[in-house]
């Protein structure tokens, strides 16, 4: 069994077969935005280097910046101690978020507890 095998059959996915995705850039640990993963793009991510992930609203795959030209190459990819959530480590280029903002996490805005 391949190491990507073995991965992906430690990852407990939803009844919907997906998992949630988890992009932060590599260097600085800077969280960019989350997703959704099914095995295909699972499988994908791990053989081209390049995140995929699931569109719920297209019922399609897609590869991140395949149309703005945002790649995010993974660096690393990791799975929690439960196996329901995925860390990529990405190397982003340009923006993470389809707001044309560089994270998809309040941006700038803090807000304390």
């Amino acid at each position: 069994m391949t190491v990507g095998a073995e991965l992906i059959a430690r990852v407990r996915f939803n009844d919907q077969g997906l998992v949630p995705a988890i992009a932060q850039q590599w260097d600085s640990g800077e969280v960019l935005m989350m997703a959704w993963m099914n095995q295909d793009a699972l499988e994908l991510t791990l053989e081209t280097g390049k995140a995929t992930y699931f569109s719920r609203s297209r019922s399609k795959l897609w590869v991140k910046g395949e149309t703005s030209g945002n790649f995010q190459a993974v660096r690393e990819l990791k799975l929690d101690c439960d196996g329901d959530t995925i860390l990529l480590e990405v190397d982003q280029l340009g923006e993470a978020c389809h707001t044309g903002a560089r994270s998809c996490f309040d941006a700038g805005k803090h807000h304390t507890v």
